[in-house]
């Protein structure tokens, strides 16, 4: 999985959204790393609407324009937890890795990172239990 179709989903998780709001909560997730533009969101979601990982929450007319609200489905949330699961493990094993090598203390990586230790990450994504 792409890492912005991941964040969308990711922010579709805790509840629907309209495409800016989606737009705020992938760069609040990714620390404002990933600013998705309008055309590769719209993109994107009309991907996974076709998919059946999100669908149409809801419509409301704001300002005289249409608001489209998106959620996560439960084929949704499978793909996302799954994605979740796949990179924990192959952050646990590249974290095995790094501590083989003589003299490396990984919490001087992660604040170098600005994570908070191993499980930084997972933290700022909002994921509860183990590291990233």
């Amino acid at each position: 999985m792409q890492e912005p179709t991941f964040l969308i989903l990711a922010a579709l998780a805790a509840q629907p959204r309209h495409g800016y709001g989606i737009v705020q909560a992938v760069a609040e997730l990714s620390a404002d790393e990933v600013k998705l533009k309008p055309g590769t969101l719209y993109g994107a979601l009309e991907r996974l609407t076709e998919q059946g990982l999100i669908e149409v929450d809801r419509e409301e007319a704001v300002e005289g324009r249409l608001r489209r609200y998106y959620r996560l489905t439960v084929d949704g949330t499978g793909a996302l937890t799954a994605e979740i699961a796949r990179l924990d493990r192959r952050a646990s094993a590249a974290r095995s890795e790094l501590r083989q090598r003589p003299g490396f203390a990984f919490h001087g990586l992660s604040s170098r990172l600005g994570l908070r230790g191993e499980a930084g990450l997972s933290s700022r994504l909002g994921l509860r239990g183990g590291a990233a």
